[in-house]
């Protein structure tokens, strides 16, 4: 077997766009994702850890430039993925929207997991939520039809 068989680099992809609903799914299925947004006029990307709660992304955070954004209402970009190097399959999701500060107890109520922490100690006084405005996601899959 040669290595372009043994890695499958003959073997063609193709990209699918996934269903809203879909987007969700995967989001809630990996516990990091990335926060873009802007931070002194530049574009600004954190690894996060994160919950899905309906149609918005939650993230427990610290002060910082994250919160700064989420205070102005800011529209930012949530990104998450799950990606096969084996097989050069996987997916990405993205959702766009406003960031608010969760500060209305009952609402924090409703969207915190206790089981959900974050990873960096004393980053978790504060809730960030994602409003999805827009949500798109794409698989990359074996072509199904290589001949065509």
């Amino acid at each position: 077997m040669t290595r372009s068989e043994e890695t499958g680099m003959d073997t063609c992809r193709e990209t699918e766009a996934l269903p809203v609903t879909e987007c969700w799914t995967r989001l809630a299925s990996v516990p990091v994702g990335r926060l873009v947004f802007t931070e002194r006029a530049l574009p600004a990307v954190h690894p996060v850890n994160f919950l899905v709660h309906g149609r918005s992304v939650i993230i427990r955070t610290g002060p910082g430039t994250k919160l700064d954004a989420a205070r102005r209402g800011d529209v930012v970009a949530f990104e998450a993925d799950h990606i096969d190097p084996g097989s050069r399959t996987g997916w990405s999701v993205l959702v766009v929207g406003h960031a608010a500060v969760v500060g209305d107890v009952d609402r924090l109520v409703a969207v915190l997991d206790p089981q959900h922490r974050p990873w960096v100690r004393g980053r978790g006084i504060h809730v960030i939520e994602v409003c999805g405005e827009r949500v798109t996601g794409r698989r990359l899959v074996l072509d199904r039809n290589p001949a065509a």
